[in-house]
């Protein structure tokens, strides 16, 4: 028997709870959100953004993408998409994040909820299954994507829209394990079509603190809410050899800390695309403000699977931009998004590490605060 489906923020969805956690995915375009996180003493936190258009009518021919945005999608081919790659012309981020998924299996125990949800792709045929799960004790969303069928090169990513609080620069963010990072090579937004960015086209940086601006000087990507007015996407290069990869945003003043891991053997890079009022055009109508793009990924920038698949500049200088696949071997992709109190003082994360006895994650602040969260990192390892 199919899970019912309730319709939550405007998108018919399926709905689980587990103790401390509850989360919805939405059957178009296989969005997680909204999430809640019951952390005690009265902390309660929904970390994820719902776009302000939800109970609009958009213009015929819009993406189910843009209709149902919000929270966590899985993205495969990663990117606009606007150019084809041998033939294939795919939507934005993919079918996997416009498609009707299908339900196929839910579990509900006192340890786990479960959903399992399927889609079948046709510009590049394969079947993706998706797995969301819910543990108890644990203050976590298990998310996993299998890839079965498929052939060839494919860019791949999360995408998950966080809803930063409304003081100027109180959320801190970072991430761990890159080398270098570049704001996006060509132009992110264009003026003439009501677009507008405010960091310098193709700069790169070795500290997210010192990114430089286009009008001069440089600014602090640490901090967020920033740049109001503005649109700009960066990219963090993975280095390699990591066993654990991690993204982190932190609210001191609010009291909790939003953590994403990843298996950065299959998602390399990370993202961070700032959403702040930027963009004048329909639906975005300078409304889309104080979200923050922390995407995972494997792939060449934002722009796609053409762009992604053929010789790049990060291709050739050794960076992963696809992953490929074989119907001989399915491929899964994990991801984990967790959310803890934290105490008094606690700001910047500085690094994530796993305890020794396997129970979870040490997440340790720059000024060496640390708090422990119950995890299981086994879920991250292996390709499936």
């Amino acid at each position: 028997m199919a899970a019912p489906l309730s319709v939550k923020l405007g998108q018919p969805s399926w709905r689980l709870k587990n103790g401390a956690v509850e989360t919805f995915v939405t059957r178009s375009a296989g969005m997680l959100g909204p999430a809640t996180f019951a952390l005690g003493k009265g902390l309660k936190v929904q970390p994820f953004a719902v776009a302000p258009w939800r109970d609009e009518k958009l213009p015929a021919g819009s993406p189910p993408l843009l209709r149902a945005l919000r929270g966590d999608f899985f993205c495969a081919p990663f990117g606009g998409n606007g150019t084809k790659w041998r033939g294939e012309q795919h939507p934005p981020h993919g079918e996997s994040a416009n498609g009707n998924w299908e339900f196929i299996d839910a579990t509900q125990t006192r340890e786990a909820t479960a959903l399992h949800v399927q889609l079948k792709t046709k510009v590049r045929r394969g079947v993706i299954d998706k797995r969301v799960s819910l543990r108890a004790g644990h203050n976590a969303i298990y998310i996993e994507h299998t890839l079965s069928g498929f052939t060839g090169p494919l860019t791949l990513g999360t995408h998950p829209c966080l809803q930063m609080p409304g003081v100027e620069g109180d959320a801190r963010i970072s991430a761990g394990g890159w080398e270098w990072g570049q704001v996006t090579p060509v132009p992110f937004e264009d003026p003439a079509l009501g677009g507008y960015s405010a960091l310098k086209t193709g700069a790169r940086f070795k500290n997210l603190t010192a990114v430089p601006l286009a009008n001069g000087g440089t600014t602090d990507l640490t901090r967020y809410p920033a740049r109001a007015g503005f649109e700009d996407l960066v990219m963090l290069m993975g280095a390699p050899g990591r066993t654990l990869g991690w993204s982190a945003v932190t609210f001191p003043q609010e009291g909790w800390v939003f953590l994403q891991l990843k298996n950065p053997a299959i998602l390399r890079h990370t993202i961070l695309w700032h959403s702040n009022g930027g963009r004048h055009y329909a639906p975005w109508n300078g409304r889309h403000r104080h979200v923050l793009g922390l995407e995972e990924t494997t792939s060449y920038f934002h722009f796609g699977q053409a762009e992604s698949a053929q010789p790049n500049a990060l291709s050739r200088a050794g960076y992963p931009t696809t992953v490929k696949l074989s119907p001989k071997k399915p491929l899964r992709v994990p991801h984990v998004f967790a959310v803890a109190a934290i105490p008094r003082g606690f700001d910047l994360v500085a690094d994530v590490s796993a305890k020794s006895d396997g129970s979870g994650v040490v997440i340790t602040a720059a000024n060496g605060r640390k708090i422990s969260l119950a995890l299981d990192l086994e879920f991250l390892r292996g390709d499936g």
